[in-house]
């Protein structure tokens, strides 16, 4: 499961991945300006729902609420084989962040007209990781644009191959 790489000061120990869910739609809707790395906070039958991939974040968004960074709409499917203790879909999620990481959140999140938007969501060994970028909206035309780029990258690709 680890992989090991040698490098000049020592061993450094690589975790493998695996992705959960991918939320296509914020890269079409926003221009993300950063991205951060949260651990999350999830009862058993979640993370049973989510290595079944049973999860959506079209709709999700983050808050910093109280010192704290909450997901919200991360819509977690119900676990199928679970019982009286199974989870609230739509429920908020608590996220962990460094402090420091959560203050700089703040702080850019009241200066300007900025959002939290859920990138990914993955496995990082034994844990959840969530992947989030502070956003910026755009416009229908920047949206337009971003695709007619897309169109002639594709393009260009096809005519090289």
């Amino acid at each position: 499961m680890k992989e090991h790489e040698k490098t000049g000061t020592g061993t450094v120990t690589k975790r493998r991945e695996m992705v959960i869910a991918l939320n296509k739609k914020a890269w079409h809707d926003f221009e993300i300006l950063d991205k951060y790395e949260a651990g999350m906070v999830l009862a058993g039958t979640e993370v049973k729902s989510l290595r079944d991939h049973k999860i959506s974040l079209v709709d999700a968004y983050a808050r910093v609420k109280k010192g704290e960074v909450w997901l919200y709409n991360a819509n977690i499917a119900l676990y199928r084989l679970g019982t009286f203790t199974n989870h609230e879909p739509t429920s908020a999620r608590k996220l962990l962040l460094r402090k420091s990481e959560i203050k700089k959140l703040d702080i850019k999140l009241k200066d300007k007209s900025l959002t939290i938007v859920p990138l990914k969501v993955y496995f990082s060994g034994p844990f959840v990781k969530v992947e989030i970028g502070l956003a910026k909206g755009k416009k229908q035309y920047d949206k337009r644009e971003s695709i007619k780029k897309a169109d002639v990258k594709r393009q260009l690709s096809r005519v090289k191959v």
